[in-house]
């Protein structure tokens, strides 16, 4: 079992840097990093990579706050409405950020007549190592636990051993970016790994979510886990159909 431990503040000399926010930004920029460097490979431009990055960041975070509102704590939020905008606030959702995330990269392609697809698979494969660093956040801080358990990975928290969400989320990550190596020793088509990504990800969470306690529910799943079922089968969709294209577009 891991022994429990918090930590919310990381002290920077004078400067007291929250540990949730300060991963999230690091895997938000190591995602981007691993991002430009793949659309380098692909012979695309890993400058638009970066500029997009910024849009996606704030879509994101907006995205993530409305679904959390809406889906999961909208009680808190009629009362405050206000609460929505205030970024210090906790309550943000990984499917809202993601929903975000897609639209801000549609509307950027769009605007720079770039191949949509192209961008997006480059942006998907920077995806697992961001999630990685950004979940240690979550597990840093334990706003994620679960039920409890003797699971040799389970945290030790004050009123017994528990699941810990931000833990396992975190190790998705890692387990998807090594899955997608192991993808990439062979040509993949257009949407090929965005529909990788929509795969793994939804799987993880229609498993993981089960885990989770005092996560609203809708006819015994969660919100997340209800979403998972469209992006898993847009994800297999999407496998398919790369796998359509002919070798000489693959190459």
């Amino acid at each position: 079992m891991i022994p429990y431990f918090e930590l919310h503040t990381i002290p920077l000399g004078p400067i007291k840097l929250q540990a949730w926010g300060t991963l999230v930004a690091a895997g938000f920029l190591l995602g981007a990093w691993v991002a430009a460097r793949r659309a380098k490979a692909k012979k695309l431009e890993s400058g638009h990579v970066w500029d997009m990055a910024f849009w996606i960041l704030l879509s994101a975070f907006v995205g993530a706050r409305l679904f959390d509102a809406v889906f999961y704590d909208f009680g808190r939020y009629l009362a405050d409405p206000l609460a929505v905008l205030d970024p210090r606030q906790a309550g943000y959702a990984m499917w809202g950020g993601l929903l975000g995330a897609v639209a801000a990269l549609l509307v950027y392609t769009r605007a720079k007549k770039l191949d949509f697809w192209a961008y997006s698979d480059a942006a998907a494969w920077g995806l697992p190592w961001g999630i990685m660093v950004g979940r240690i956040g979550c597990f840093l801080i334990h706003d994620h636990p679960g039920k409890f358990s003797n699971f040799i990975l389970a945290v030790n928290y004050p009123d017994g051993a528990r699941h810990d969400l931000g833990l396992y989320l975190a190790l998705s990550g890692l387990i998807m970016g090594l899955i997608f190596l192991l993808l990439n020793r062979k040509p993949r088509g257009k949407g090929f790994f965005v529909g990788a990504y929509f795969v793994l990800e939804a799987a993880a969470r229609l498993w993981l979510d089960f885990y989770r306690v005092a996560d609203a529910r809708f006819a015994g799943l969660t919100p997340t886990q209800w979403f998972a079922f469209p992006l898993l089968a847009l994800g297999i969709w999407l496998i398919w159909k790369a796998g359509q294209q002919p070798v000489r577009d693959i190459l």
